[in-house]
């Protein structure tokens, strides 16, 4: 869930205008999302836990997320779609050709999602080895997304992406989730299936749309059937 200034208000037992002197002041962590504040749940508790600020036992819990079902990676792939022969010289004209791709809703700004995936990409790179990274950012942005989305971009040239392996990166696993435990649920299930043989070598031999979407059907066969989310919240 994102949330708005009257959440944290009541989350942090504090009015609205301390909240706007707050982010005005640059101490709290906002994002403006369509000329509006928005705050993400994970990252506005380890502020406040930083600051010894008491806060509602409410921040522990994403309401909408009781009738959500945890996603599954095919329909999480489906809903982000496949691309091929994205361009890219570098990791930031890469992401930005990934964004522009998204099948993202017009009041997503796309290039404050760029600018996120870039602050996290400053941090650690998120390339995992062997030509793959899966960029997102450290505490899951909340967007005005319906449900969990991975999209999958193979660039036309390999870059340089800092992965631990110092191998260049050629394909981009980029995920969005409406709620934190979606995120934190998908991000586990992809990691899974990016260390099954098939799968991966689908994704190395950049694969057709059908071919990697059989492999992932494969491996989720043999994974628990997704839950119902409990609502709990989390950070990777």
């Amino acid at each position: 869930m994102q949330l708005g200034v009257r959440d944290v208000a009541k989350l942090l037992n504090v009015n609205e205008k301390t909240v706007y002197r707050w982010v005005q002041q640059g101490n709290l962590p906002a994002y403006r999302v369509s000329n509006h504040y928005r705050f993400n749940r994970a990252e506005l508790l380890e502020w406040a836990t930083s600051r010894r600020i008491n806060v509602s036992v409410d921040i522990f819990h994403e309401p909408e997320s009781a009738s959500i079902t945890a996603p599954g990676l095919v329909d999480a792939l489906m809903a982000g779609g496949v691309y091929y022969r994205l361009e890219g010289r570098d990791k930031e004209s890469a992401l930005k050709a990934v964004v522009e791709v998204m099948r993202l809703p017009e009041e997503v700004d796309r290039n404050f999602l760029l600018q996120v995936l870039l602050a996290r990409e400053a941090m650690a790179s998120t390339g995992i080895g062997e030509g793959i990274a899966i960029p997102h950012v450290r505490n899951p942005i909340v967007l005005h997304v319906p449900r969990p989305m991975i999209t999958l971009c193979f660039l036309e040239q390999p870059i340089e992406f800092g992965a631990l392996d110092n191998q260049p990166v050629k394909c981009l696993f980029t995920m969005i989730s409406p709620t934190v435990r979606a995120h934190l649920f998908l991000l586990s299930r992809l990691a899974f299936a990016l260390r099954d043989p098939g799968f991966k070598d689908a994704i190395q031999r950049e694969g057709s749309r059908d071919q990697i979407m059989n492999e992932a059907r494969r491996v989720e066969s043999n994974l628990e059937p997704a839950k119902p989310a409990d609502g709990g919240n989390g950070a990777n």
